[in-house]
């Protein structure tokens, strides 16, 4: 049996520095918060809670004066630094530099005047951020079938302007269809269309690595947590190219005995995945078929 284990597999430097520097701050301060989930993983979140940090929804939640609370990889929308300013509360932000990077952009084109069509989930943390810097001129297309309506809206009400830009966790051939149509149908009409490809680097590697490992293997492990994006966007690649694809947690979640019918065996993992769960599978395989 083969295991060919993606290169880009495991945490991306925002996660990374986002886990590093809560596990930093734990050591540092006491009365720690963080503003949802640092990242989307399960077993980092239970780590970091068992170590002292407290996990929050809102900035309410906080009771100790000069409370330290840590901005999340996927980042805030804009108005929660004023409310921290006005509680008292200490930032400390890990927000990742890929999206702050698109909320400048957003920020800086809606001031503008564009109308903004992010390419993303809606209700995704990373995109509630961003949207906040939108200015109300927005709309958020997650699937190409959407893209007809918002074009003709776009039509119906002549605006001139239109910024593209997008999570940085989208599938970036999905982002270069929905580019495509809008260069198609927005020159011919004179719309001035701005294209900002903001699906940052590590998880355009991470796609293009899936897609060439999910072709020559016979089974497809991606691993990673049930509410991570990025690792359901893997998932979608390796299973177009590859029947044979599981997308687990844990390898509790792995059913090893199915295996056996496979010579080649493709392992890839999301941004949020700690070294510890990828081993895990490795050792589970390697132990029983290698």
């Amino acid at each position: 049996m083969e295991i060919i284990l993606g290169k880009t597999a495991g945490f991306c430097y925002g996660v990374k520095r986002a886990v590093e520097g809560a596990k930093k701050e734990i050591e540092e301060n006491n009365n720690l918060y963080c503003l949802g989930e640092i990242v989307h993983n399960k077993q980092v979140i239970e780590q970091l809670e068992k170590n002292g940090m407290t996990f929050i929804e809102t900035l309410n939640q906080v009771k100790q004066k000069n409370a330290n609370v840590i901005i999340r990889a996927h980042g805030v929308s804009k108005n929660i630094y004023e409310l921290a300013k006005d509680k008292n509360i200490k930032i400390k932000d890990y927000t990742c530099p890929n999206v702050l990077k698109i909320h400048e952009i957003a920020e800086k084109y809606a001031n503008e005047g564009y109308y903004i069509l992010l390419c993303g989930n809606e209700t995704h943390p990373e995109n509630i951020g961003t949207i906040s810097y939108c200015n109300e001129n927005y709309d958020v297309i997650e699937k190409e079938d959407e893209l007809d309506n918002i074009i003709q809206k776009i039509l119906e009400n002549k605006i001139n302007k239109v910024l593209l830009i997008s999570q940085t966790t989208y599938n970036l051939e999905k982002f270069n269809n929905i580019e495509k149509e809008l260069k198609n149908q927005l020159y011919k009409n004179n719309i001035d269309l701005v294209i900002k490809n903001t699906i940052c680097r590590a998880t355009e590697l991470r796609q293009k690595e899936t897609k060439e490992i999910a072709k020559k293997a016979d089974y497809m492990i991606i691993i990673g947590g049930k509410n991570s994006s990025n690792t359901k966007k893997l998932f979608e690649i390796a299973n177009k190219y590859c029947n044979n694809t599981v997308c687990i947690e844990t390898v509790e979640e792995l059913d090893i005995e199915k295996l056996k019918q496979f010579e080649t065996i493709g392992i890839m993992a999301g941004a949020s995945t700690p070294d510890e769960s990828i081993n895990d599978v490795i050792n589970k395989i390697t132990k029983k078929f290698v």
